[in-house]
C-alpha cells in the first residue's frame, strides 16, 4: 500500500471513530421498569438550565411533539406535570414511570431565541409486566405478560435485531426458563416486544417469584419482578 493510500485509510478511520463518538453523546437509550423513577441525561447543556428545553415526542400517543420544560421552566398544561422535575445538570427527573412515559425526549439549548447545537435525544424504553388473572390460586391457569414498551421511529422487530435485544424469563433463584420446560409455555412475539411465560399454579407457588428481563447486547438493561400471590388454595 502506498504512503498516500495508507494517509486516506488513517483519515478514514478518523473521521469513522469521530462520528461514532459524536453519535454516542447525542443519542441515549435508557431502559427502566415501571413503577421506578427515571433520570434522562442532557448530554448538550450549557452552563445553568434557562436555556435547555425538553421536548417529547411519542408518534403512537400524538400527532405533534409535547414541551416538558421550557427554557429551565416546567409547564403546567401537560399530563405528567406533578411527575417531573429538573435536575441541577438539566437532566429530566420522572417519578413512577408507566406504560404512557416511553418514548423520545429531546434536550435543546437556546441562547436569545436561537437553538444552540445538535439535540441530546434519549429514547426511554420501559418494561412492564401483567397477569391475565385477578384472582390467583392453586389449580388455576395463569399468563404472566411480560412487554418492552419501545421508541424509535421504527418497528419493534427491527430494532429488537439490530440492537440485539432479548427477552427472557426467569425463576426465583436466576436461572432462565425455556421452551423445554413442561411445566411452563412460553411464548414471544417480537413485532410488539411480547414475551409471555402461561403455567398452572400449584400450592408451593405462593409468593414464588418470577422475573422478566431485557438484554441488550447480553447485558442486563432492567427486570420486573411478579410475585404470586394466592388468593385461596384448591
Amino acid at each position: 500500500m502506498s504512503d498516500e493510500c495508507r494517509v486516506c485509510l488513517l483519515g478514514l478511520i478518523f473521521l469513522s471513530s469521530l462520528l461514532t463518538g459524536i453519535s454516542g453523546v447525542n443519542e441515549t437509550h435508557v431502559f427502566i421498569s415501571s413503577g421506578e423513577n427515571v433520570r434522562l441525561p442532557c448530554n448538550n447543556a450549557l452552563h445553568g438550565c434557562n436555556s435547555t428545553t425538553w421536548i417529547y415526542n411519542n408518534r403512537f400517543r400524538h400527532s405533534t411533539a409535547v414541551e416538558l420544560i421550557r427554557l429551565g421552566i416546567k409547564e403546567k398544561d401537560t399530563e405528567r406535570h406533578e411527575r417531573l422535575s429538573l435536575g441541577s445538570d438539566c437532566s429530566l427527573n420522572i417519578r413512577n414511570i408507566s406504560t404512557e412515559d416511553y418514548g423520545s425526549y429531546i434536550c435543546r439549548q437556546y441562547v436569545n431565541h436561537t437553538q444552540q447545537g445538535p439535540d441530546a435525544r434519549v429514547y426511554l424504553h420501559v418494561l412492564h409486566v401483567s397477569s391475565s388473572q385477578t384472582e390467583i390460586s392453586a389449580g388455576l391457569s395463569v399468563t404472566l405478560f411480560c412487554q418492552l414498551y419501545s421508541y424509535d421511529g421504527g418497528s419493534c422487530d427491527d430494532w429488537i435485531r439490530s440492537e440485539r435485544i432479548q427477552l427472557f424469563w426467569v425463576n426465583q433463584t436466576g436461572v432462565k426458563l425455556t421452551r423445554s420446560d413442561s411445566r411452563y409455555q412460553i411464548s414471544s412475539s417480537s413485532d410488539h416486544c411480547i414475551i409471555t411465560l402461561n403455567t398452572t399454579l400449584l400450592n408451593e407457588d405462593h409468593n414464588r417469584e418470577w422475573r422478566c428481563e431485557v438484554t441488550q447486547r447480553d447485558q442486563v438493561k432492567t427486570s420486573v419482578t411478579y410475585t404470586v400471590k394466592s388468593s385461596g388454595e384448591k
